[in-house]
């Protein structure tokens, strides 16, 4: 069992309210958990939102805190409530009223990776998933809430910024005005989780950025956004969607030969959504 579960990189003095997180790019693939799996090597990592730690990198120079998971999120979902256990994967599990995720094999452990493809031989123990939750999904949540006590008593208000991938097949269906796919789409579960002031902004930072920006479809936020998000209260989440295609090789997994040059593209963003939350100068030093 590895004692740090996640990683932490906290700006010298914090200047702004924003936050940025990655609950899916975590590649700290086990032995045992890849012995334990039925898929191979590559396979178990088509759900991992590869490299997008490595993208919001420079976010601590523009003076935000950047949460990142290092479990992979085929091992354990830190998008999903601690209570979405699969009765299909877990055993002891009781069935309870249907839960979309859950039945498609995608809780807070999940029974598949992309493509429905299915992870494990046989079912996993309670005490198991239990011990996954607690070693791995517990200290992630409490440091991000740490973080939004810490916005909101410093600037009155928390901005969360929640980063993910898509593949690139997920836009398919998806067109803006000008018939051209999306590079991100902005989830804010149709203005119930950040204010139409702080979603307007992050969509302009994308965009100066030189990204197509969509929002809530086809991804409109999941449990991070839902359990973190209360505009009402000035605290505001939004979830990041960002085509995988556009910095990495879906097929082989590997950065683009361009990656640096699309990785200056989001730093722009960065310090621009950073901006946002920067009240009067105000710092914050790093405890």
């Amino acid at each position: 069992m590895q004692e740090t579960t996640f990683d932490l990189s906290r700006p010298a003095a914090r200047s702004t309210s924003v936050i940025f997180a990655s609950p899916h790019s975590g590649r700290d693939y086990t032995s045992s958990f890849i012995g334990a799996a039925e898929l191979d090597a590559m396979e178990i990592r088509s759900s991992e939102d590869a490299y997008i730690d490595l993208l919001y990198a420079a976010a601590p120079e523009y003076g935000a805190p950047f949460i990142k998971a290092l479990a992979p999120r085929a091992f354990v979902d830190l998008n999903r409530g601690p209570d979405e256990l699969d009765p299909a994967l877990i055993e002891g599990v009781q069935r309870k009223p249907h839960n979309p995720r859950i039945a498609s094999g995608l809780g807070v452990i999940p029974r598949v990776v992309a493509n429905g493809r299915h992870i494990y031989r046989g079912k996993i123990s309670l005490t198991e998933a239990h011990d996954r939750i607690a070693t791995y999904w517990r200290p992630y949540h409490d440091q991000l809430q740490a973080l939004i006590d810490e916005s909101n008593r410093a600037y009155g208000e928390s901005i969360l910024i929640d980063c993910h991938s898509m593949p690139h097949e997920a836009l398919t269906a998806t067109r803006l005005q000008n018939a051209r796919r999306p590079d991100i789409v902005l989830g804010d579960r149709f203005g119930s989780t950040a204010s139409a002031r702080v979603l307007d902004a992050v969509d302009a930072a994308f965009t100066q950025a030189g990204l197509r920006v969509a929002r809530n479809a086809p991804f409109a936020g999941a449990y991070i956004v839902q359990q973190y998000g209360r505009p009402s209260k000035q605290q505001h989440a939004i979830q990041v969607e960002m085509d995988r295609a556009l910095y990495m090789d879906e097929r082989t997994l590997e950065p683009r030969a361009d990656f640096d040059t699309f990785k200056q593209q989001i730093t722009a963003a960065i310090a621009s959504i950073a901006a946002i939350g920067a009240i009067d100068g105000q710092q914050v030093a790093a405890e």
